[in-house]
């Protein structure tokens, strides 16, 4: 047995017409370990934009009620090929009630309950999610668990590659947004040193209110100075960038280095030995990466994703950060949010053209049955 509700797809041509649009569409009834979702609630995040706007040009693009066609610029484009002409749901988590079952236990477990889940088409009105990816909500209410997963489990993960990799201080840039606001408080409860990387003042305060002791502002004149100074106090090696384009990742690789050699006994032209490492997890800036040689031989740069590193961690660790996120879902983990929106309004113009802007404190939160 099938049920029909509405879901929103994102499609780019080769052409580079991307089209975003909600439609009819039937889902099938869940088996196994599945459960179908009636979804109430989905963030959404910075992950999500990557295929729902890209780059793409939505100040002059064609709305109509319920879609949006916008042009795609090169190189973005190009950079997209795999996609080009596919019908793409779009939506990584949210939060609904479950209201069928595969015959599988964890499945019939779930039966009634409330869940936050990662199903990939969030924004839609039926979800079919795994059991294992669910988290029971209890008393909570689908808005209050709506942003329980990729965030809070993204920040746990910072804070647990950290560990296992034999570090105690991180470096976090673009350090105000929603997430890095849970990793402060992530890392002030574990007592892990935190480098924060922020762009006004205004956020330097923020963060300072919330108990960070080290906030830096990349906006600064002596931007530099203050951030090697943090990583000399801290011995920060290890960082964690959501922008990914531009010389983000390379000025705190820059300054690791400079405070390694300063902490050197004698001169190597090698630089020093000690090991830094960037993991770019976001594209807040689409433009290439770009790295200097300007931090010796012992420095590398890797991807971080939330799914690869949960099954690296394994489940006795995945347990335990999910319990965490759940015990304290209105505290440590907890989301604000700017604006509710309808499938079809988060089509509009003027909300299309604010969310994607990504702003500090501005997330958006989508409602499929409004």
């Amino acid at each position: 047995m099938t049920t029909t509700g509405k879901q929103l797809f994102t499609t780019l041509t080769p052409d580079g017409k991307l089209t975003l649009e909600v439609a009819t569409s039937e889902f099938p009834a869940p088996t196994g370990n599945q459960v179908l979702v009636k979804m109430e609630g989905a963030p959404i995040n910075p992950s999500d934009l990557a295929i729902l706007t890209s780059a793409a040009d939505f100040e002059n693009a064609e709305y109509t009620p319920g879609k949006v066609v916008a042009q795609m610029p090169e190189p973005f484009l190009s950079g997209q090929k795999a996609r080009h002409g596919q019908r793409l749901p779009a939506g990584n988590e949210g939060a609904g009630t479950v209201i069928a079952t595969g015959d599988g236990d964890m499945a019939k477990a779930l039966m009634g309950q409330r869940v936050a889940c990662v199903p990939g088409n969030a924004f839609s009105q039926y979800a079919i999610a795994d059991a294992m990816m669910c988290l029971p909500l209890g008393d909570h209410s689908s808005e209050t668990g709506a942003s329980s997963f990729v965030n809070p489990m993204t920040a746990l993960g910072f804070v647990e590659t950290a560990k296992m990799e034999g570090h105690e201080a991180i470096v976090h840039l673009a350090a105000s947004s929603n997430l890095g606001q849970m990793l402060n408080r992530i890392c002030i409860e574990d007592g892990m040193k935190l480098v924060n990387i922020v762009r006004k003042d205004e956020h330097v305060e923020l963060l300072k209110s919330q108990g960070a002791k080290y906030v830096v502002n990349s906006s600064a004149p002596t931007y530099m100075a203050d951030l090697r100074d943090a990583i000399a106090e801290t011995g920060a090696f290890l960082g964690f960038d959501p922008i990914g384009g531009g010389q983000a990742s390379d000025g705190v690789l820059k300054a690791m280095e400079q405070v390694a050699v300063k902490q050197m006994s004698e001169f190597s032209r090698y630089g020093s030995n000690q090991q830094k490492k960037m993991y770019i997890y976001g594209r807040l800036d689409l433009s290439p990466t770009i790295l200097t040689p300007s931090y010796g031989l012992q420095w590398s740069i890797a991807g971080w994703l939330l799914t690869p590193f949960l099954q690296r961690a394994g489940m006795e660790t995945v347990v335990r950060m999910r319990k965490r996120v759940m015990d304290n879902l209105t505290t440590t983990f907890a989301s604000n949010y700017k604006a509710k929106v309808s499938l079809e309004g988060m089509l509009e113009k003027d909300a299309i053209c604010d969310y994607r802007q990504m702003k500090t404190g501005e997330k958006y939160l989508v409602t499929p049955w409004a």
